[in-house]
């Protein structure tokens, strides 16, 4: 699927979410003593292959953490935006309607599928949490539910 409102705008928006997601491009070599940062994250397409674009207009970044409690799924959605991915808790598998998943557990990281419909299911035992980051626009929503 298409949206005539991606033209790869080069936004601060994807810089701002990939670092709040630990990335380490762009942090100065002279950090005090003792911090460490481990790039979780560096991509340019999301996790089917397909290329990150971001829309147009004004930028807007969002951030939520997700709780799934154990067996339970998100129900089929997309998102018309980029959307990035921290797992906090748990386990996840995300399935695409053509049959095709994405296993993640604790500290993996992903970029969604964007405009592409897909359902999450926690497979753990324990609540799953998800920090998710938005890099959307003012007008667009985040998360559209599927029938």
């Amino acid at each position: 699927m298409r949206f005539p409102y991606f033209r790869g705008m080069n936004y601060l928006t994807p810089i701002l979410a990939l670092l709040l997601l630990t990335h380490t491009t762009g942090f100065p070599s002279e950090l005090r003593d003792g911090v460490q940062v481990q790039e979780t994250l560096s991509t340019t397409q999301t996790w089917d292959g397909a290329p990150i674009r971001y829309p147009e207009g004004t930028a807007k970044v969002t951030g939520a953490i997700i709780t799934l409690p154990p067996g339970t799924e998100t129900g089929w959605h997309m998102h018309p935006v980029p959307c990035f991915a921290l797992i906090l808790e748990g386990d996840l598998v995300v399935e695409l309607k053509d049959g095709r998943t994405k296993r993640l557990k604790a500290g993996d990281t992903l970029a969604e599928v964007i405009g592409t419909p897909h359902n999450g299911k926690n497979t753990g035992k324990v609540p799953l949490k998800i920090a998710v980051f938005y890099a959307g626009n003012t007008e667009l929503k985040n998360t559209i539910l599927c029938p």
